[in-house]
């Protein structure tokens, strides 16, 4: 399909070892055959590859093949983490801002100063995904027309963890109960709003509509509502 065009191949450094070795062949001899075809179909494509691994390093340890690997890099293109290009990251946070107005049906004008500021300093471990994910969060929680720092946890220092402010205490504790506590926190914050208070618990909007996990975890949030009559 892709003759005389590009073909762009994800994360190119998952790929296992004998499909690495096909690959060889066809960038070698620029020809291939079918799944049960008995013909060489020979074809013309640019081949982009793309990985977030140390290729090298995988050729080191045995992991990617060598030949396939210097077959490849013959133009490479190293895009630095985003931490060392905050200058990309309100174009980016621009970029995801109409994406969400669109898809969430809101009118978010931009990001605060303050906000956009933290934004630039944060380390984004998770690099674009992670800034995309934050956004999305932002936006499915904001209630005014811009973005502020509060409502990017992340920016404004690390997100908190159970760990970092619970112990365990010597008798034990009651994980259902902590459960239900951390529920009612997270819908008196938003407001009894479900969706929101999902999200306050590190669960994004395709999770609670989706997998079993999420949908207990709407589940565990309707039964705080109602044994509670709606409120606390």
């Amino acid at each position: 399909m892709a003759d005389g065009g590009t073909v762009f191949l994800d994360e190119i450094g998952e790929m296992v070892p004998g499909l690495q070795a096909k690959l060889l062949r066809f960038l070698e001899e620029k020809s291939f055959k079918r799944v049960g075809g008995s013909t060489d179909l020979k074809v013309d494509v640019r081949v982009v590859a793309a990985t977030n691994r140390n290729l090298e390093e995988e050729v080191r340890q045995g992991k990617f093949r060598e030949d396939l690997y210097y077959r490849l890099n013959v133009l490479p293109v190293i895009l630095p983490p985003l931490r060392q290009r905050p200058e990309d990251i309100p174009a980016l946070i621009k970029h995801y801002v109409d994406i969400f107005n669109t898809e969430f049906r809101k009118r978010i004008r931009g990001v605060a100063p303050q906000a956009m500021d933290r934004l630039q300093h944060y380390g984004w471990p998770g690099n674009v995904r992670e800034l995309r994910n934050a956004v999305e969060r932002a936006m499915l929680l904001a209630e005014g027309t811009e973005l502020t720092l509060d409502d990017f946890p992340l920016a404004g220092g690390p997100r908190g963890r159970l760990g970092d402010r619970v112990e365990l205490p010597p008798n034990g504790i009651d994980l259902e109960e902590l459960e239900r506590s951390l529920v009612v926190q997270a819908l008196e914050r938003s407001g009894w709003n479900q969706t929101k208070a999902a999200a306050l618990l590190g669960l994004n909007r395709d999770q609670i509509r989706y997998p079993h996990r999420q949908v207990q975890a709407r589940a565990r949030i309707a039964r705080v509502t109602e044994s509670t009559g709606g409120r606390p």
